[in-house]
């Protein structure tokens, strides 16, 4: 393909399309720190940007070197997806549901306290980062007629649309938590579990 507005404005909708989970486990992390720095909301949106870019351009590189292997990995994808999110809003769920049992049994436990322990960690992002990446690889076969530039441009453009809407899904679960309270990881973690299976039926059907 050669450069042109109709490049560009395939890459924003790739970008929009590829971002629709990484914007919904966004919406899930906002809800389980209403009080999160602006800071903290770069570094999430960054970190599923990064992994929204560097997906596609794994996935082009392979259609182009290990054509045969990465369609066999391909099949894998769904259940990678599935796995993850499952643990990771199981996580999250279960952890919720203790807090919210803790708080009624003792009501001096402060909602400070209860946040603290409900934090996103690093390693927990990094996972969300690949689950809902992962199926961006495939990404290199919608792109594989690309050179290496158009392919990597492709690649900034997905990552760039990836962060201004996670940033919007972070905005909203934030604004969310504040309504739903203690019981706003209960549904970031719904919602986590809901993505997996989502991800899992579109990638084997």
């Amino acid at each position: 393909m050669s450069w042109g507005v109709t490049f560009f404005f395939n890459s924003i909708l790739l970008g929009i399309g590829l971002a629709m989970d990484a914007f919904s486990v966004s919406i899930a992390d906002g809800l389980l720190e209403p009080d999160m720095r602006r800071g903290r909301r770069w570094t999430i949106a960054g970190t599923f940007a990064f992994f929204q870019f560097i997906m596609p351009v794994i996935g082009w590189f392979c259609v182009h070197t290990l054509v045969s292997r990465f369609e066999m990995f391909q099949k894998a994808v769904p259940w990678i997806a599935l796995v993850l999110l499952l643990y990771i809003g199981g996580k999250m769920l279960i952890e919720s549901i203790q807090q919210v049992r803790d708080k009624r049994n003792d009501n001096s436990i402060v909602s400070e306290t209860v946040a603290a322990t409900a934090r996103l960690t690093a390693p927990t992002l990094l996972l969300q980062g690949i689950a809902t990446a992962i199926d961006a690889l495939s990404v290199g076969f919608a792109i594989s007629g690309y050179g290496w530039m158009q392919a990597l441009v492709c690649a900034i453009i997905i990552a760039v649309v990836t962060y201004f809407i996670c940033t919007v899904g972070l905005h909203i679960g934030r604004k969310a938590s504040e309504k739903l309270s203690s019981k706003a990881g209960i549904l970031g973690g719904c919602i986590l579990i809901f993505i997996g299976i989502e991800i899992f039926i579109r990638g084997i059907v």
